[in-house]
């Protein structure tokens, strides 16, 4: 062997040795996700040990609890229907008022359909930009996908906006099958809107051109095929959900008269009416009356 083979041969040794050392010091490669002990996921980020992190305990929610949304929980499930059974259905934008149900139909949709492949896969903002790993993941998989993306808003130099636009219908790539987007947000076209945006429209020849402004804000939200709106609820609305969870919970009938009173000042001081302020009211009125009937059976329970 020749000074200059063996001095190869040397350096070669050298940088074999040197990689093992480093190779201690590189973090495991991803486990693959645990797809059978769980149908709820939480993306945790591309360089995770668990990208993909199982929710063991989904809420429960059930379709039948949510009340006074029946147009738009009709048009969600028969969307998803329709994605289960392989046919063609659409990302879906849930908007509107805070608190009144939006997030809780899709946890509903996981409930009632889990069993027939339905999973769901809760997205952050800031991992939007992750969306292709997210997409490779997925792609091949059996099981039917919902990217969860929950109250969506996004400033205008928003990376996670570009990618989300991107997928949605403006990719060459086209998405997997079993792969859709659910978002909700309280904003219609997910970015801010300003006064001066409206300044910017123009006449053409008879017609009203938006703004530049105005025409980008509103180029992610109508990529959702499917848009669904949330309204603030009525008193009465907001009382038959509060009934609706006080029986679900347990309390007599008897009791409705008080309550129905003290649920009208809860929600006078929550400064809203929704399914979310009826549900919190629900489990406060049963707590502090099962907390006063333990202590008046057991004095020695009070604090």
């Amino acid at each position: 062997m020749s000074e200059s083979e063996q001095a190869l041969a040397a350096l070669l040794a050298k940088a074999e040795a040197l990689l093992d050392r480093l190779e201690r010091w590189l973090p495991p490669a991803p486990a693959d996700p645990p797809w059978d002990r769980a149908t709820a996921f939480r993306w945790r980020g591309a360089a995770a040990q668990t990208r993909l992190q199982p929710i063991l305990r989904p809420q429960g929610l059930a379709l039948a609890d949510l009340l006074c949304v029946d147009a738009q929980k009709r048009a969600l499930d028969q969307n998803t229907r329709q994605f289960l059974a392989g046919l063609p259905a659409n990302n879906a934008l849930l908007w509107g008022a805070k608190g009144t149900g939006k997030s809780s139909l899709i946890k509903a949709l996981l409930t009632e359909y889990g069993g027939r492949g339905l999973r769901v896969v809760e997205v952050d903002r800031q991992h939007l930009v992750e969306l292709p790993d997210i997409l490779e993941l997925l792609e091949g998989r059996p099981e039917k996908f919902l990217l969860y993306c929950d109250d969506l808003s996004f400033e205008g130099d928003d990376a996670g906006y570009k990618a989300l636009k991107a997928l949605l219908e403006g990719s060459l790539c086209a998405p997997p099958p079993n792969v859709l987007i659910y978002a909700t947000s309280n904003r219609r076209h997910l970015l801010p809107e300003y006064p001066e945006d409206n300044r910017q429209a123009r006449w053409v020849e008879g017609e009203l051109h938006p703004g530049e402004a105005v025409e980008e804000k509103i180029s992610l939200s109508e990529r959702f095929g499917l848009w669904l709106s949330f309204h603030p609820f009525t008193q009465e609305q907001y009382l038959s959900v509060v009934r609706h969870w006080l029986d679900r919970l347990g309390a007599p009938p008897t009791d409705w008269d008080a309550a129905r009173g003290e649920a009208l000042s809860y929600a006078l001081l929550r400064g809203s009416r929704s399914g979310r302020v009826a549900w919190q009211f629900a489990k406060d009125w049963i707590g502090r009356r099962g907390l006063a009937a333990a202590q008046a059976s057991d004095p020695s329970r009070s604090p």
